[in-house]
């Protein structure tokens, strides 16, 4: 089976390399998630990887809580740096050649994100890590995934969460909740649905980019979105 796919930029939260510890990294959850996407990998598309750093710390919870906004999110970054080491070490232990570009520059442990440098791994058939955000604070890794994703000319952005796609509300407190297969990019903003932030769905709308939210908690799931599969719920125009 090929994906219908010919680049793909996967956005993964911090808190995934968790696991039920809820802190820190996991080693069986970090090798679990290494396997299935070195399993990605061989239907040929070309996978760049965004990470955020939130189990370690999330700036804006910093922030709330008394820490200097720009320095609760420069924190954030190199968490997410940190992460993006530990997930590079873990899919080359599956045989997948990877490379971490980093927004901050960090040259003893990752690269520097370049953009034709970003473009010249995936051609060279390379797993490629983003880490660091968009470098700067007041920004998400949402954003920092849908700028990646524009910059590289990705066809999609997939955003795994924890849930199998977009609600009308939280499912986990509303009963009642409606979950949506499609929405359009207005669709979303209008109805004020929080599952990625507005700056990162005016990117992708400016750039006719789909995003597919699904849950990446059931095994296989991130194959079956990148083999085309219609799980989860996606965003487009």
């Amino acid at each position: 089976m090929k994906s219908p796919y010919r680049r793909l930029i996967l956005k993964l939260s911090g808190e995934v390399l968790a696991g039920e510890g809820g802190f820190g990294i996991s080693p069986t959850v970090i090798r679990a998630l290494a396997e299935e996407i070195r399993d990605v990998h061989t239907l040929g598309a070309q996978i760049g990887i965004v990470i955020g750093g939130g189990n370690i710390i999330r700036g804006i919870s910093a922030a709330n809580e008394g820490m200097d906004r720009a320095a609760a999110d420069y924190v954030g970054m190199l968490a997410s740096v940190m992460n993006g080491m530990a997930l590079q070490d873990a899919l080359e232990r599956v045989d997948l050649r990877t490379r971490v570009l980093t927004a901050i520059e960090i040259r003893a442990v990752a690269e520097p994100y370049i953009r034709r440098r970003a473009i010249r791994h995936f051609e060279k058939g390379r797993t490629v890590i983003f880490a660091g955000g968009t470098g700067n604070p007041y920004f998400t890794t949402d954003t920092a995934a849908a700028l990646r994703a524009a910059e590289v000319q990705a066809d999609a952005v997939l955003k795994a969460t924890k849930v199998d796609g977009i609600y009308s509300a939280d499912p986990e407190t509303h009963a009642d909740a409606v979950r949506y297969d499609r929405l359009t990019y207005d669709e979303a903003v209008r109805e004020n649905l929080q599952f990625m932030d507005q700056a990162a769905i005016a990117v992708c709308r400016e750039n006719d980019l789909p995003i597919i939210v699904f849950d990446m908690t059931v095994p296989g799931n991130i194959r079956k979105v990148v083999a085309g599969e219609a799980i989860g719920t996606k965003v487009s125009g």
